[in-house]
């Protein structure tokens, strides 16, 4: 699994690294230490706090959020797999995307809750490209 540093999770959750800082030192998400002492999130952990907050509409500090060149950097938080079709959530900083997408294009890019990812929008089309 997928572990970010302060610094990636406040950049996904759209806050700044004191701020993931503060939310990590009051637990509200859990962190553990690697080899070299730095402090990292778990993926899961991460994607599941991502819909909490966005659930809660808690802003701590009020950020502008723009999607430069319709990319949405975030953090995937949900993965369906039908026989065929897949649906794939990405929260992305207060944003929520959902792409529709095949099974296939889900097992290839070998996406699943906790990854970092990039939602692309054109028109009425989410795409997702894996980091």
């Amino acid at each position: 699994m997928q572990s970010y540093t302060i610094g990636q999770a406040a950049r996904l959750l759209g806050v700044s690294p004191d701020t993931a800082r503060r939310w990590a030192d009051a637990g509200r998400v859990a962190t553990h230490r690697d080899e070299s002492g730095r402090r990292l999130i778990d993926g899961r952990d991460l994607a599941a706090f991502s819909v909490e907050l966005a659930q809660d509409g808690h802003d701590e500090e009020e950020t502008s959020y723009t999607s430069a060149r319709n990319a949405f950097p975030g953090i995937v938080t949900s993965v369906k797999l039908g026989d065929v079709a897949a649906q794939v959530e990405i929260q992305a900083g207060p944003h929520r995307l959902v792409s529709l997408l095949t099974r296939e294009a889900v097992e290839e890019l070998g996406l699943e809750v906790g990854m970092q990812a990039t939602a692309r929008v054109k028109s009425t089309s989410v795409h997702i490209d894996r980091i």
